[in-house]
């Protein structure tokens, strides 16, 4: 699939770390270094323009090795993006530590998946087909 994209960073565009990676990192495109404090949230641009297929949206999820070496993550993880956003793909960070994170220009900040997607056509309905779960919600299905 092409997407089309105006890369205004001074960074190369994402890329596939392998051949069988679901997403392309993202990287910060900060004109300097942003100290992001213990439970401190900001908005970190990536310098990234694109036109998404209709159908299609981008999801911007944590790196893990950022989450389980320094807490942090992606905050309303996954951000998406939609197709008919032409804005700049910026990525909210908070630090879950109680220690302070340095985000360096061109730092890897998060990973980007781009999905198929479908929109719903509400049926308004009296009653839902019986499932064996039925409203079994969250913890319903024990521990062990």
């Amino acid at each position: 699939m092409k997407v089309q994209i105006i890369n205004r960073s001074h960074h190369p565009l994402p890329q596939y770390a392998t051949e069988l990676s679901a997403g392309l990192d993202l990287r910060a495109n900060i004109e300097s270094p942003i100290e992001l404090r213990p439970m401190e949230r900001r908005l970190i641009p990536t310098g990234l323009f694109m036109a998404l297929p209709p159908g299609y949206e981008a999801q911007v999820r944590p790196r893990s090795g950022l989450a389980i070496k320094h807490g942090i993550t992606v905050l309303n993880a996954p951000g998406t993006i939609d197709a008919d956003y032409r804005g700049e793909v910026c990525v909210i960070l908070v630090n879950l530590s109680d220690e302070t994170f340095v985000i360096a220009d061109g730092e890897r900040i998060a990973q980007m998946v781009i999905a198929r997607h479908e929109q719903a056509e509400w049926e308004t309905v009296e009653t839902l087909p019986e499932t064996e779960r039925g409203a079994g919600g969250f913890g319903h299905s024990g521990t062990k």
